[in-house]
């Protein structure tokens, strides 16, 4: 299912919005910020699946799709997911729900880009709140940004937005989605995920998994320059790259990549935060964090005109 691309014109439109933002309004940089301190707030108790912070991140995601003019595709807002997860200390049942949105292409109406990004976290261990800013609230709020400037400049592609569920419990919520998908799976063009994208500082990049399986996507991301000392960076994706340096089953796109979807996936290193209580709001830099989200703004747009 490797899309075929006019290489000439998509990369003469690629070398264009390379450079130039989307001409949308100025509100975007503090909504993202905003969009991260309420998910990543104690409140929403770590965004566990089927718990009352998790519920209330759900609502919120919800109202904010609604707040944005997003419709729900055909099958509905909501996609319930429930699965059996296996921990240390025994088994446990899991339930939840996947939260979707549509926003219809303007050329391809009948190719899908899956844009995806996990909403839940850890919740609440030994008195302690996992707030999971960077995971993954802040791949939710990059999302939301992405949205809104679809929203003001449509994608040539139907855009398919689905928010996670339980990708902490074993990539419940991406595994339903693949199993039982909305789109027939013929019609997926690639999955964008975006998990973990607030701190970029840890080495100025925002790393970009997929490409050594999808080389054809590469000459498209490769023109996009550096924002604000942020850059793209490619790897943790061949055979030399073992353990948890090979993101290709790391997060959401996993499922994606077993069903031969194409995928991409957008995503900060590891940081001493990562999966611990300390994972906070006040550890962001919002200026790295919305350079990330440029760039997989404009990662997203080179995507959509380059892939047929």
């Amino acid at each position: 299912m490797r899309p075929i691309l006019a290489l000439t014109a998509a990369l003469a439109l690629v070398a264009g919005c390379a450079t130039a933002p989307d001409s949308a309004p100025d509100v975007g940089p503090s909504r993202l910020i905003e969009d991260l301190r309420i998910l990543a707030a104690d409140d929403m108790q770590g965004r566990a699946p089927d718990t009352e912070g998790g519920l209330k991140a759900r609502a919120y995601l919800v109202q904010r799709l609604e707040d944005l003019g997003v419709a729900a595709p055909p099958s509905g807002r909501l996609q319930a997911i429930s699965g059996e997860v296996r921990r240390q200390s025994g088994t446990r049942q899991v339930s939840g729900a996947n939260i979707l949105g549509l926003i219809p292409g303007t050329t391809h109406a009948d190719r899908y880009i899956v844009v995806t990004a996990h909403y839940d976290h850890l919740g609440v261990h030994d008195d302690q709140i996992h707030n999971g800013a960077d995971d993954n609230a802040s791949g939710v709020a990059s999302v939301l940004e992405l949205v809104r400037r679809l929203k003001a400049r449509p994608p040539e592609h139907s855009v398919l937005i689905v928010f996670f569920d339980a990708e902490e419990s074993g990539l419940l919520g991406a595994r339903r989605f693949v199993e039982n998908p909305v789109v027939p799976l013929a019609n997926i063009a690639l999955n964008l995920n975006l998990d973990m994208t607030a701190r970029a500082e840890t080495d100025n990049h925002l790393w970009v998994t997929g490409t050594y399986q999808n080389p054809s996507f590469r000459p498209l991301l490769e023109p996009i320059a550096p924002v604000d000392g942020i850059s793209l960076s490619f790897g943790k994706d061949t055979p030399q790259d073992t353990g948890a340096n090979n993101w290709v089953e790391a997060s959401d796109h996993g499922p994606f990549f077993r069903a031969g979807v194409p995928f991409i996936y957008l995503g900060v290193d590891f940081h001493p935060d990562y999966h611990q209580p300390t994972d906070d709001f006040d550890r962001v830099r919002p200026e790295a964090f919305t350079a990330a989200t440029e760039l997989a703004v404009r990662a997203f747009r080179a995507l959509d005109q380059g892939v047929n």
